[in-house]
C-alpha cells in the first residue's frame, strides 16, 4: 500500500563513452516538479555515472557507479560520500541489490569484474570470476575489456544472480555472487548476439532468464543451459536495439522492454527510434507501448517505483523522459537539460 505523503523522484545518470565524453553526472525530478535538478555536487569532476540503484526499505538512499567507484547520497542526492574501492581504476557500470537483504549490493565493472557489499555499501570485496570465458565469437571485439553492464537476482533463489557482459555473453552464480561462471553456449551466431546490455529473472518464472542484446531478445528456461529467441516487434531488417528489462514489482507476469531502431547492428541507412513493450504473461507475447510520439531515439532505461508501481518512466538515448502516473495507459514528455550534446547520454535511470 502506497503511503499517503509518498513522492516519487527520478533519476537518470549521464556520461559518454570512448571518444564521446561529456560533463557526466546525475539529475533528478520529484512529482510535480516541471524543471530536472542537477544533483552532481559530491561527486567527482565530470563523473561518468553508468549505475544507479535506490535502496527499496529507505528510498532516500541512493547509489550511483561511476568511473570513479561507488557513491552513496543519504539525503536523495543532496550530498554524496565515496565508499571504498576495492577496484581503483576501473569503472562502474552497473549496481544490484539483493530482493531481501538491502544490505548486500553488488558492483559490476570494465574491465569485468564484480564485487559486493554486504553492510549497505560501506565496505566491499572483490568477488570471483576467475572461471570466466568468453565464448571466442567476441574475442576479437574492442576494447578487449568486457564490462558488466547489468545484473539479476534470481527472486525465487537469490543464490543465483546474472550479469549481462557488453562484449562477452552471460555470467552466473549459484552461491550469492562469490564465485561466477560463463553461461552462454546457444544464442550466439554472430557477436551482436553476444553484446548483452540487461538481464532479468521474475518471480513468475524460476529460473527462467531473459537478456536483451544487441539485435534480439533471448530467453532460456533452464537457468541458461539453453536458450530461445524471444519475438518482438522488429525495429530494423533483422532484429531490434534490446536495451533495458524490468519486471513489475506488483505484477511479475508484466515484463517491459526497452528497444530501438538505429545503433548497434542496425544498417547505416535505418533511422533512429525508440519504443517501450510490455508483456503481461512473462514474455511470451509483446506489445508495444503508444508514448504518444514517435520516439527520436532508442529507449535506453526503464523505471519503476516500488512504492507506487503504477508510475513508469522510460528515457530515450537522446534525452527524451516518458512518464506514466496510471500504469502505462497515459505517457507525459519531458526533455533532460543537455542532451542536444553527442557528448551527453542517458545511462541508467532509477525512482523511488
Amino acid at each position: 500500500m502506497v503511503a499517503s505523503d509518498h513522492r516519487t523522484y527520478v533519476y537518470v545518470g549521464l556520461a559518454g563513452e570512448g571518444d564521446y565524453i561529456g560533463e557526466g553526472g546525475i539529475v533528478r525530478r520529484a512529482d510535480g516538479e516541471e524543471a530536472w535538478t542537477d544533483i552532481s555536487k559530491g561527486l567527482p569532476a565530470n563523473a561518468q555515472v553508468r549505475g544507479l540503484a535506490i535502496r527499496p526499505d529507505d528510498p532516500q538512499i541512493v547509489f550511483a557507479g561511476t568511473d570513479k567507484g561507488v557513491f552513496r547520497s543519504k539525503d536523495r542526492g543532496e550530498s554524496w560520500e565515496a565508499l571504498s574501492n576495492p577496484a581503483p581504476g576501473s569503472e562502474v557500470w552497473s549496481l544490484a541489490i539483493h530482493p531481501d537483504n538491502p544490505n548486500v549490493i553488488l558492483a559490476g565493472y570494465d574491465p569485468c569484474s564484480i564485487s559486493r557489499s554486504d553492510d549497505g555499501g560501506d565496505t566491499w570485496k572483490m568477488t570471483d570470476t576467475s572461471a570466466v570465458v568468453y565464448p571466442y565469437i567476441t574475442t576479437y571485439m574492442p576494447p578487449t575489456a568486457k564490462r558488466v553492464i547489468g545484473m539479476a537476482f534470481d527472486p525465487t533463489n537469490t543464490k543465483d544472480i546474472y550479469a549481462a557482459v557488453e562484449v562477452g555473453g552471460l555470467l552466473a552464480s549459484r552461491d550469492g555472487g562469490d564465485t561466477w561462471i560463463s553461461m552462454i553456449d546457444g544464442p550466439y551466431i554472430k557477436n551482436n548476439t553476444l553484446d548483452l546490455h540487461q538481464v532479468e529473472v521474475s518471480s513468475a518464472a524460476p529460473g527462467t532468464v531473459h537478456i536483451a542484446t544487441q539485435t534480439a531478445m533471448f530467453r532460456s528456461r533452464d537457468k541458461g543451459a539453453r536458450w530461445e529467441h524471444v519475438q518482438v516487434e522488429e525495429m530494423f531488417p533483422g532484429g531490434s536495439y534490446c536495451r533495458d528489462l524490468k519486471v513489475a514489482p506488483n505484477d511479475p507476469n508484466t515484463i517491459y522492454l526497452a528497444a530501438g531502431a538505429g545503433g548497434g547492428a542496425a544498417p547505416a541507412d535505418v533511422v533512429q527510434e525508440g519504443a517501450l513493450f510490455r508483456s503481461r504473461d512473462v514474455g511470451e507475447t509483446w506489445d508495444r507501448l503508444d508514448l504518444g510520439e514517435t520516439v527520436p531515439g532508442r529507449m535506453m532505461a526503464i523505471a519503476i517505483d516500488q512504492a507506487a508501481p503504477d508510475h513508469i518512466y522510460c528515457a530515450a538515448y537522446s534525452g527524451e523522459v516518458y512518464s506514466s502516473s496510471d500504469g502505462g495507459s497515459n505517457w507525459s514528455k519531458s526533455v533532460l537539460p543537455g542532451e542536444s550534446s553527442r557528448y551527453l547520454h542517458v545511462y541508467p535511470m532509477v525512482c523511488g
